[in-house]
């Protein structure tokens, strides 16, 4: 038996409803509640499947608890609950009972409450806010920040974000290392590797300082490399297979070890993760690495863990099988890029000097390539270093051979099984969560179950997906309530969020700022980038990461320099309560101006090459971290970061609600206006933030242009952003917390608008609210 309780001011009020949706089976039903007025959904979006969920209503004829079920593949009717489920209301708390008549065998069922006032929102229903479980009111679609798993005996409560998200990224090839050398194609001999241990105390107290939440170690998992370990067992890979000599850090060779290059004792390399896995959670932060479910490297060999070896046991005569781990093609062996009649090709080999375009272990017949090329001649821009994973679907014909909405009850493939032990291994050294790269190329039913089990093993596991929905290689998902392309239900995004991802990135935000300056884009392109406000308020934001382009390079971002970082970040950070994240080197206006080796130079720092940052290492400032070498620019602008990763932190931004001012000031020819211009809004961005429960509200303002200082500008606040801020009185003083010297600004009358004297260029402004 479970009890469960739920405190909410006023909800015993007629006209509120209580919902609890519970989970007694991970493989069967749906993510997503009944939509409509008055139903269970409108406002809730589960963050795992739900088999049954008990509606609480206080009638006029007292309370009343009916069920709803799921039905193999659709929402069954409500009735009656019958007696397995009770429930009492009175005094504001709602307690639940669930007999074991309920549970059945299910030794760790979940459960989520959440109450709702039927009265508004056209009858859709509006969250009630509730301090104990972190449920803001008042607010949009969005996934439910807490629920509960029980075992019977112990209860583990789990908050989805647990407080603002705040990533700092880093590669640790790079981080560390102090040797600046950077022989563009150097060996590690002559340009050296950060190492795990180079990750010290001053480095950690450093990042924690800046107000960062979560350390991600971007490639630590061992990948294929031309550096030669075969006196630990670990040889050097064929040059063919490789991007750079150190290699790609998303073509994996072993999922259950970690790279050797980066332990000062290479057969102790788990070991000395580990440490750093403890030394990161000491200093009060969470680790995430990254979990590459798509691919791996073509020479993928686990030494770790053999038995669980992708393609050990596959039938290659057969192309596609749920059994087989790789998709295997016929008539052909594998022909690569890096090399064509008697010439290298690639970069790597040009340096190694001893490729033939072969591999021996596709020397009968070739596999799929990891960007889903089905032929045996990938080309140059392929990820032909990779091979494609098989999770039972097969993407030519698009059959689906797993269990999905439609036929729960088909086997679970080899596959899955496989990448849940992975998952269980990094769990086990003490990875707090994953970094899913290109998750839409894999089957939502596989994210939901492997989550479902991940979460099962310890609860406040953290997942964010890398996902594009403009990608034509992403999968849609098979259940019958999330396919139809109608209130976003077809976005990629929303299949990942409601397979229970805690975040996926935000994609279409970066590309539009990322276009007011290399492109022809305005600032008022990003509402149209916003999407669905489950989307959006579950998005990760980013400004650089291993994948694009620096802001300071001076062949991006229209050659500015580092400080484009300001209005970029201040404006991306502040947007949604989804995670931030920060990439090393961004903090210091890192430019990228070097051709490192395999890429050249494209405004990116490598991952695939033994290198050097020359700007990070000012900071890293031979193991010191203190930044004695930076110049007072970069500390200036690593100040700003800081200050600005911590103000995201504070309730406005973790828990608030967003309110865009952009389209109620199109027309206002003082907000913003150049003298060129016919309209508002190229140049400058504004919002508001507000959170219900503690009243804290900021005004976001930030000037994009590289030179204009926007003078007299005058924000005009319609009259629903004052019934958002729902501040009582007119006068409010405007205190402007992102800046080195804190100022105020007094304003007599809200609604009369909010006049700022100038605004300089490249500057955002965080305006707290006071009264």
């Amino acid at each position: 038996m479970i009890e469960i309780e739920l405190s909410s001011p006023g909800i015993d009020e007629p006209g509120h409803a209580i919902f609890l949706a519970l989970q007694i089976d991970p493989l069967a039903g749906a993510a997503v509640v009944p939509f409509g007025r008055g139903a269970e959904g409108s406002t809730v979006f589960l963050p795992f499947c739900a088999n049954a969920i008990f509606i609480a209503r206080m009638g006029a004829s007292g309370l009343g608890l009916r069920v709803r079920r799921w039905e193999k593949t659709m929402w069954g009717e409500t009735r009656d609950a019958g007696g397995s489920v009770r429930v009492t209301l009175k005094s504001g708390v709602a307690k639940f009972v669930i007999h074991d008549s309920e549970l059945g065998d299910c030794l760790a069922p979940r459960v989520v409450v959440y109450a709702k006032d039927m009265r508004e929102n056209d009858g859709w229903g509006r969250l009630l806010p509730d301090a104990a479980m972190s449920v803001p009111g008042g607010v949009g679609d969005q996934v439910i920040p807490l629920y509960k798993s029980f075992d019977r005996n112990t209860v583990a409560t789990r908050s989805r974000l647990g407080g603002r998200i705040r990533i700092y990224q880093l590669l640790p090839r790079l981080f560390g290392n102090i040797n600046e050398t950077r022989k563009p194609n150097g060996t590690l001999a002559e340009n050296g590797v950060g190492k795990f241990n180079d990750i010290n105390a001053a480095a950690l107290v450093s990042i924690r300082d800046m107000g960062f939440t979560h350390v991600w170690l971007t490639g630590v998992v061992r990948q294929a490399t031309a550096t030669d370990y075969s006196a630990i067992g670990l040889p050097a890979d064929d040059p063919d297979l490789l991007k750079g000599l150190a290699g790609s850090p998303y073509a994996i060779k072993d999922a259950f070890d970690v790279c050797p290059d980066y332990a000062v004792d290479p057969a102790q390399r788990l070991a000395e993760f580990r440490a750093l896995v403890t030394r990161i959670r000491d200093h009060g932060m969470h680790v995430i690495i990254d979990f590459v479910p798509n691919h791996v490297a073509r020479s993928y060999d686990s030494t770790i863990a053999p038995d669980h070896s992708f393609g050990a046991t596959d039938d290659p005569s057969k192309f596609f099988s749920p059994a087989n781990n790789f998709f295997h093609l016929h008539g052909r062996p594998l022909q690569l890029p890096t090399w064509k009649d008697g010439i290298a090709i690639s970069p790597t080999c040009q340096i190694l000097g001893t490729c033939d375009g072969r591999y021996d272990g596709e020397a009968e017949h070739a596999r799929v390539t990891g960007n889903d090329v089905a032929s045996p001649t990938p080309a140059i821009y392929d990820w032909y270093e990779t091979v494609k994973l098989n999770y039972g679907y097969d993407f030519q014909s698009r059959e689906r051979a797993y269990p999905h909405g439609s036929e729960p009850d088909i086997p679970i493939p080899d596959t899955w099984l496989k990448m849940d032990r992975v998952l269980a291994h990094w769990q086990d050294i003490g990875v707090d969560g994953f970094r899913c790269d290109m998750g839409h190329m894999i089957p939502a039913e596989f994210w939901a179950w492997a989550l479902g089990r991940a979460r099962a093993r310890r609860s406040d596991v953290l997942f964010i997906a890398e996902a594009y929905d403009a990608d034509p290689m992403k999968i849609p998902t098979a259940d019958p309530l999330l396919a139809p392309l109608d209130e976003g239900r077809g976005h990629i995004m929303f299949n990942l969020l409601n397979a229970g991802f805690d975040a996926t990135y935000d994609d279409p935000a970066y590309k539009k700022l990322k276009s007011l300056y290399d492109g022809s884009g305005w600032a008022n392109d990003l509402d149209t980038a916003h999407g669905p406000e489950f989307i959006f308020q579950n998005s990760l934001r980013h400004c650089e990461n291993h994948d694009e382009v620096r802001l300071a390079s001076p062949r991006h971002w229209a050659g500015i320099g580092m400080a484009v970082g300001r209005p970029v970040a201040g404006v991306l950070y502040g947007l949604s309560r989804g995670p931030i994240m920060l990439y090393s080197g961004q903090e210091i206006g890192e430019p990228a101006t070097d051709s490192e080796g395999f890429c050249g130079d494209d405004g990116r720092t490598t991952i695939f090459d033994y290198w050097c940052l020359p700007e990070l290492a000012k900071w890293v400032n031979g193991h010191a971290y203190d930044g004695a070498r930076l110049s007072p620019e970069q500390r200036d602008l690593r100040a700003f970061y800081a200050r600005l990763i911590r103000l995201c932190g504070e309730p406005a931004f973790e828990s608030g609600g967003f309110f865009p001012l952009n389209p109620a000031n199109v027309w206002n020819p003082r907000f913003g206006r150049l003298e060129s211009e016919t309209a508002s809004g190229h140049w400058l961005y504004a919002y508001l933030r507000r959170d219900t429960a503690t009243g804290q509200a900021f005004l976001v303002v930030a000037n994009f242009h590289r030179t204009e200082t926007l003078r007299g500008v005058h924000i005009h606040l319609p009259p629903d952003a004052l019934q958002f801020l729902d501040i009582s009185g007119a006068k409010v003083t405007l205190h402007e917390r992102l800046s080195p010297e804190a100022f105020q600004i007094a304003i007599p009358d809200l609604a009369g608008g909010i006049p700022l004297e100038s605004i300089p260029p490249l500057t955002p402004c965080y305006f707290e609210l006071l009264q």
